[in-house]
């Protein structure tokens, strides 16, 4: 008799879990209920797989609501109904049309109206729902006559009277208002629970017919689904047989590209896979995704084929990836077998200049109603919370800011944060609105609108309103079309070095970017930034330890850097082993023969997989459960409590000790959500020495092309620094040589316009633009006749440098300017200014001193250009050593002065400590520790120049300054301005990189007590 039934996906307005409102059905002896989120479908899936567990009937259906008004319920009769109201629904999300008042003709739907929104006629699948509330009205005539066409309507919407509270505050959230202007209209009415079903009908005991209206409906709304289907696009070509036949021949002759015709291994290998694809009709997928690389390569596009799709020689074969599975003894089984029960996908990256060019031609190519971006569900998160709730309490911005950046021990304590700390944290985890998520597409064979709506987000592509977890569920393999930053530093230095050195490299021919001499010497001493993936400190620094210096090391530093790895100390154990390989046993002799390349340690998660195969005696569908949780994507707590049970009743069947069973169950825990497989971490390592070849070999241009994709892990003078390093000559902006972007003559490097930060984007596109067109600006005069500037832009532009090539002094170049644009407006530019020939001023001279540059350039770009920071301080002292020094220096103590480039702020048992990366005079890196002790008394005070007193600790090759005290140093004053109390100021806009890392601290060496023996 539950006909408008409402769970948390009914966002910012239902409070009740799907479980748990399952659940309360159960309780209340509710046999057939229908869940009818607003405008949505989110839950339903979910909701008819947990109906199933309990024996309830599920209806399926939409509530659906224009703003916050009611408009009516629809219930679908079948999967035609749920398409139908799901199309419905979706265009009048693309049109942006309210949705109307009076629902339209569906032919599997049944509309529940409300009293107050019932039209006065209706048609046969038509019904007005009444309440019991209600029930007295029916005593006017208007009424009485249309009982016949009545059903009960009993809305779910909260469980109890704190939930009803919880409910105000989501709709003061959704409504943007505080709780006391909320009205009426804008909640749920008191009466919106669930009663147990005895109660619910005695209060239609008298009108007999609604009652059986209402079960009319419940019986013949019969929504079956079968979650076991393939759901993707089935065939590439027109049917199984040919898809198997084209993708025979394609891999054939990439087999042939790969390995030449004499590769019997390889061939085995082409055989058994193609067998498997087929059994597992996977043509399709595999045809599918190798067109849209196709159309990647025929746009010279670059992409990175990388997670487990690697794992297959057909994928290398097909230039999906680049990564020779027989190389790294990558077993396909990994990505596709025949136990496996979820679909496998390709992660596919491309430059994120390039990917809409690639969304583009898959909605283009597969057609709009069979393609659409998976949905995600934004949850409340801490902040969010305090954020959000606080307001509708109408606490100040001030006191929000508190809230939402302290731990809760922190906050105040008054009755008003109680309340916002209650009620914030029944709110956590609960979703807060959909979004689109990264990369996951579905190519659907039926159109996509038989399973959900489609909402349209600001970006332009449709989204459906599930999840991946659901869109796994229901049969759909997701394809991944990814975007980052590495492929366009890589794609733009290729290009670049052709440009401006007349050399093509082939960045795709994998003996420069796999094995390179100089390249693994760069590797080995962490000379890495600007490198996608190998550039942060800690990756640098492991790198170092390591002494890595081929790929096969980088593939597996690849994973170990992971949290899952580093926390289970199972990184440390690895750098150890791999400097002293002769000090340790390996625990048992499984992990000698699995895990011999990583010295027994886990690494990959196929290595977990294998412990959990070969060690535990688990089946392979327990191996599979571990796996998904291992990718984040297993979402059974239940399943995965099961696999660790089974695991320790086999390891005492097999006379294992509990002791080792215990501390390898404790490692393959720490991979869940953390860990790489191999194949990914190949496609990693492959990336980052693709990068690392062009620095090694181009390191200017390839600089360049960090810069012009907005960098990585570090702020742009970071690289402008390493170009430096690298014999490049930095010019400031300048209107006759700049682009937007950082442009390269030989090596001369101009920063491009897109770096003053006050300059706008589109004057900047429209100086190069007019350039381009007319020529060369002649004169400060040329440019402002021709760009229509204020005085504000022309100033930019003038205190930056950008008019140096007219041989004029700023001072001089600011005078023309206020006398040309004092009273000039760029809407009023006339024809007389552009004819009229400029009067020549005799000009003052005016003494400038030589620092006036370096802070106009921290002001406009937040670095200087024409000196280093160094050259601005008021000491003359530059530390008693440098960086190069420090291996020398094991447990002795030093003092050195450097210039901070970034901070990583780590939690451990003692509180929050920092590790440090800074550069030296003479502009090398060197690694700093700040325990937090030391920072009580000696904090980071923002970027710039500090004087470091601390001891030297060398960590297999890798030295690192535990910092004891450190002091930031002042800047000269500014000469720019007379007033003490400015002349500091502009040393505070120097920046730094600042990163946290949010997670339990790691246990320390001796907490973990990692045996390096064997166990019996």
């Amino acid at each position: 008799m539950y006909l408008n039934c409402h769970s948390f996906h009914s966002l910012r307005y239902g409070t009740i879990p799907l479980e748990d409102l399952i659940g309360q059905a159960v309780t209340c002896g509710v046999k057939t209920m229908a869940l009818t989120d607003i405008n949505t479908v989110t839950g339903i899936y979910d909701f008819i797989k947990g109906c199933a567990t309990v024996g309830i009937k599920p209806i399926v259906g939409i509530e659906f609501r224009c703003g916050h008004q009611l408009r009516y319920v629809g219930l679908a009769k079948n999967a035609n109904g749920l398409a139908e109201m799901n199309r419905f629904l979706t265009a009048h999300n693309f049109s942006g049309e309210s949705l109307p008042i009076i629902a339209p003709k569906f032919n599997d739907v049944y509309i529940v109206y409300s009293l107050e929104q019932a039209p006065s006629t209706l048609r046969e699948n038509e019904y007005i729902g009444i309440r019991p509330e209600e029930l007295s009205k029916l005593f006017l005539p208007e009424w009485k006559s249309k009982i016949s066409k009545m059903v009960i309507l009993q809305p779910v919407t909260f469980r109890t009277k704190r939930e009803f509270n919880l409910h105000k505050i989501l709709r003061a959230i959704d409504t943007n208002n505080i709780l006391s202007k909320l009205t009426v209209s804008d909640y749920c009415k008191t009466s919106e629970v669930m009663l147990p079903l005895e109660s619910l009908l005695l209060s239609y005991v008298e009108y007999p017919k609604i009652i059986s209206n209402t079960q009319k409906v419940m019986d013949l709304c019969e929504f079956k689904f079968e979650f076991n289907t393939p759901r993707n696009k089935k065939f590439y070509t027109t049917n199984q047989e040919s898809d198997l036949s084209l993708l025979t021949a394609l891999a054939y002759q990439g087999f042939l590209w790969r390995y030449g015709k004499d590769n019997t291994l390889a061939k085995a290998r082409v055989e058994k896979e193609l067998k498997v694809i087929d059994q597992l009709q996977f043509s399709g997928y595999f045809l599918i995704t190798w067109d849209i690389v196709r159309y990647s390569n025929s746009q010279g596009f670059m992409h990175i084929g990388r997670g487990s799709g690697a794992n297959s020689i057909i994928a290398y074969c097909l230039g999906i990836t680049d990564i020779c599975p027989l190389e790294l003894d990558l077993y396909f089984e990994r990505f596709l077998n025949l136990n496996r029960k979820s679909p496998p996908d390709f992660d596919i990256d491309w430059s994120w200049k390039e990917r809409d060019v690639i969304l583009e031609y898959i909605f283009n190519r597969y057609g709009a109603d069979h393609v659409a971006f998976c949905g995600t569900n934004v949850e409340f998160k801490y902040r969010s919370i305090f954020r959000e709730v606080g307001k509708v309490f109408g606490l100040p911005k001030e006191e929000l800011d508190r809230l939402a950046k302290n731990p809760m021990k922190l906050h105040d304590t008054n009755s008003i944060v109680k309340l916002v700390q209650e009620y914030g944290m029944l709110l956590e985890k609960y979703p807060n609105q959909r979004s689109m998520h990264s990369c996951g597409i579905i190519i659907s064979e039926d159109p996509i609108t038989n399973y959900t709506p489609l909402e349209m987000p600001p970006k332009g592509f449709p989204i459906v309103l599930f999840d991946m977890h659901i869109a796994e569920d229901i049969g759909f393999e997701k394809f991944d079309i990814l975007s980052q930053r590495g492929i366009g530093h890589i794609d733009d230095s290729v290009k670049l070095i052709e440009k401006n050195r007349g050399i093509r490299v082939d960045i795709r021919n994998t003996s420069l970017s796999k094995d390179e001499a100089l390249a693994n010497s760069y590797l080995a001493q962490g000379k890495t930034i600007g490198c996608f993936y190998i550039e942060s400190p800690a990756m640098r620094g492991l790198l170092r330890r390591l002494k890595c210096d081929n790929y096969k090391t980088l593939v597996a530093a690849s994973s170990i850097i992971r949290p899952g790895v580093a926390q289970s100390g199972m990184m440390k154990e690895y750098i150890f082993r791999h400097n002293h390989p002769d000090r340790f046993e390996y625990f048992h002799e499984v992990f000698k023969e699995q895990l011999g390349e990583t010295y027994g340690i886990m690494v990959y998660q196929e290595d977990v997989i294998k412990i959990a195969l070969y060690y535990g005696g688990l089946p392979a569908a327990d191996g599979d459960i571990l796996r998904r949780a291992m990718s984040g994507k297993g979402r059974s707590k239940k399943a995965l409590q099961k696999v660790k049970d089974n695991f320790f009743a086999s390891c005492a069947q097999k006379g294992h000790p509990l002791k080792l069973s215990e501390e390898i169950y404790r490692q393959i825990e720490s991979f869940a959500g953390y860990s790489f497989c191999k194949a990914h971490s190949a496609s990693y390592a492959v990336e980052s020495y693709q990068s690392l070849y062009l620095k090694v070999h181009y390191p200017i241009e390839f600089m360049v092309a960090v810069i012009n994709n907005q960098g990585g892990f570090y702020r742009t003078e970071v690289y402008v620094h390493e170009a430096r390093m690298a014999g490049a000559t930095i010019h400031n902006p300048c209107v006759n040589k700049s682009e937007y972007e950082t442009t390269l003559y030989g090596t001369d490097v101009y920063l491009g316009f897109m770096h003053l930060q006050s300059l706008e984007s589109k004057m900047a596109y429209f100086i190069v633009s007019d350039r381009n067109k007319n020529g060369n600006f002649q004169s400060l005069e040329d440019f402002i006749n021709r760009i229509p500037m204020g005085i504000e832009g022309i100033k930019i532009l003038i205190f930056i440098g950008a008019f140096r090539f007219t041989g004029k002094t700023k001072n001089q170049l600011l005078v023309i300017a206020s006398l040309l644009l004092n009273n000039y407006k760029p809407e009023n530019k006339n024809l007389l200014l552009i004819q009229e020939p400029v009067k020549e001023y005799k000009l003052p001279t005016l003494e400038r001193s030589l620092f006036e540059d370096a802070f106009d350039e921290i002001e406009l770009l937040s670095f200087p250009v024409s000196c280093t920071p160094f050259d601005l301080l008021q000491t003359k002292n530059r530390g008693d050593i440098m960086a190069k020094d420090l291996l020398n220096c094991h447990k002795k103590q030093v003092r050195m002065l450097a210039y901070l480039i970034s901070r990583k702020q780590v939690p451990t048992k003692r509180g929050t400590m920092y590790f440090g990366t800074w550069i030296d005079h003479e502009g090398s890196y060197f690694d700093t520790a700040h325990f937090p002790d030391s920072l009580t008394q000696y904090p980071f005070l923002g970027g710039g120049c500090y004087l470091l007193l601390g001891t030297v600790e060398v960590d297999y090759h890798f030295p690192t300054i535990t910092i004891t005290k450190m002091a930031k140093m002042p800047f000269i004053p500014d000469p720019r301005y007379m007033d003490s109390k400015d002349q500091f100021k502009t040393q505070n806009q120097i920046k730094e990189d600042v990163s946290s890392t949010h997670r339990t601290p790691y246990p320390q060496e001796h907490e973990i007590n990692l045996p390096r023996h064997k166990m019996n």
